[in-house]
């Protein structure tokens, strides 16, 4: 029976066209065991091909980790290199949920996974090409790449991998669900924009939206951290460290509670010129970093708002010079800005940053925006279907500046009045990129965007946790407010207790 089962569906598959919808094959019955696995290799599907297709066990004794629930793995690539793989759980919900991967990926990754341990079919992809995350050398020459890591592989992805969930189980995803962060959160939002159809909801964090835009910024704050090229540290980490305390000892207190973070840091009017312990050379550096960066026909990117400067994974390792482990770059910004401009702006490996005048930067960048942003706030369509937008950063993030995700909304705001309707933003206080950070950091945002797809249940209210330690206690909620509120003490209990607040 498995044998004719097996025959039928290939035939199936290979006479209809994949025209970016679930294939259709004979329907089936869940299985109860997944013996037939290890078949899935050979489901036939145009310019696909599935490589693997391995029945997991549970992992045995574990509570814990990413990956626990007995499920099928199966890994493929589709069309001329974008490889994916997609969890098939033996317990499936009836529901898709995708990840996100981050900086330029070049492996298949999947920030979703654990949610296969919810039931949930899951997969992620390398969007098209190998290679590390702060290298972007793949890009050289080959546009194909270039729009497959842009816009094409997570969507070709998507239909993809709901296919293969039909196949599989016999029926088609009732919901569908993407979250990331960094690159990934951009993702989200390039599906919201371009397939308003994939995902039912998408959770968006620190999302690297506008490409070209953050590409300047950081090229401004390379040329002011390095400048000539310089590889040793203009802003060292004791100045920084010095920098943070000054900044908290006139700022921390503002919100209400000195607690390590600032609910808001915009309110912080603390001057670099009244900063102690700078050169020269140091104060220049430091105004130009937090400044907005401008073209002579305007702004290009909005400015860094004061945080992270005295934590290792914050200013030291992505603005000024302290790398983490098996970082090149001398900061992650140098990294990241210098790859875009060589092989996607320029297709030049030898371009110089230090030399750039950013005077011709639209025209420089136009073709490079034309595939790699998503910051355009026209997400009509995607409100039309119903589906939901759930946003977040944290207000520390040195990674991509908090700023440019506030004026994104507000700009989808502005367009439309009722936008809260399907989006919502929320900001962490001390939270610096994709986590980590003084602040609360832990939020449950996959139940928060299934509440709102699937029972109308709008997020007014999050709850974000801090751990003492990974997988220890917590020793702080806050709650989250939808943006521009702000979660306000009540004056009463303790300040590490979110009962204690209130949205305002």
């Amino acid at each position: 029976m498995k044998k004719r089962f097996l025959v039928v569906l290939t035939v199936v598959l290979v006479a209809r066209p994949f025209q970016g919808r679930a294939i259709c094959g004979p329907a089936r019955p869940a299985l109860s065991d997944h013996a037939e696995c290890s078949h899935l290799v050979m489901l036939k599907f145009p310019d696909v091909k599935v490589t693997e297709a391995t029945a997991v066990p549970a992992a045995q004794g574990a509570t814990s980790g990413a990956i626990r629930v007995p499920h099928c793995k199966v890994s493929g690539v589709i069309g001329t290199e974008i490889k994916f793989t997609l969890l098939l759980p033996n317990e499936w919900n009836g529901k898709f949920f995708m990840g996100g991967g981050g900086g330029f990926v070049g492996t298949v990754q999947n920030s979703a996974q654990s949610t296969v341990n919810l039931g949930y079919a899951t997969a992620g992809t390398d969007t098209g090409h190998q290679g590390g995350a702060v290298e972007a050398g793949w890009a050289l020459n080959n546009i194909e790449r270039r729009v497959n890591f842009g816009y094409l592989a997570v969507h070709r992805t998507a239909d993809v991998a709901k296919s293969i969930v039909l196949s599989y189980y016999g029926s088609a995803s009732t919901r569908s669900y993407f979250s990331g962060c960094s690159r990934g959160g951009g993702q989200a939002m390039m599906e919201a924009l371009r397939y308003p159809d994939d995902f039912d909801g998408v959770v968006a964090g620190a999302p690297a939206m506008d490409w070209t835009g953050i590409g300047a910024q950081f090229i401004k704050d390379a040329q002011a951290a390095f400048p000539a090229g310089a590889s040793a540290p203009l802003l060292t980490p004791d100045v920084l460290k010095s920098i943070d305390a000054q900044i908290m000892a006139a700022c921390d207190a503002l919100d209400g509670v000195k607690d390590g973070t600032m609910e808001d840091p915009r309110r912080c009017t603390l001057s670099v010129d009244k900063m102690t312990g700078l050169t020269d050379a140091q104060r220049i550096a430091l105004k130009k970093i937090y400044s907005e960066t401008r073209a002579r026909d305007g702004v290009l990117f909005p400015g860094q708002p004061y945080g992270g400067e005295g934590e290792l994974q914050g200013w030291p390792a992505w603005i000024t010079g302290a790398p983490l482990p098996g970082q090149t770059a001398p900061s992650l910004r140098v990294g990241f800005g210098t790859e875009l401009f060589k092989y996607f702006v320029f297709n030049d490996p030898a371009w110089d940053y230090t030399k750039y005048q950013f005077a011709n930067f639209r025209k420089d960048t136009e073709l490079t925006a034309s595939y790699l942003n998503s910051n355009d706030p026209k997400l009509d369509a995607f409100k039309a279907n119903n589906h939901k937008v759930i946003m977040w950063h944290g207000w520390a993030d040195a990674g991509l500046s908090p700023l440019g995700t506030t004026e994104f909304y507000e700009q989808v705001e502005a367009r439309d009045p009722n936008a809260r309707d399907f989006f919502r933003l929320f900001m962490l206080p001390g939270v610096l990129h994709c986590g980590g950070g003084r602040g609360p950091d832990t939020v449950d945002w996959v139940s928060a965007i299934v509440d709102w797809v699937e029972h109308g249940k709008a997020p007014d209210r999050l709850v974000a946790r801090k751990a003492a330690t990974a997988g220890g206690a917590i020793e702080r909620t806050r709650p989250l407010c939808p943006y521009p509120q702000h979660a306000e003490y009540t004056g009463t209990g303790s300040t590490d207790e979110e009962k204690n607040f209130v949205c305002r």
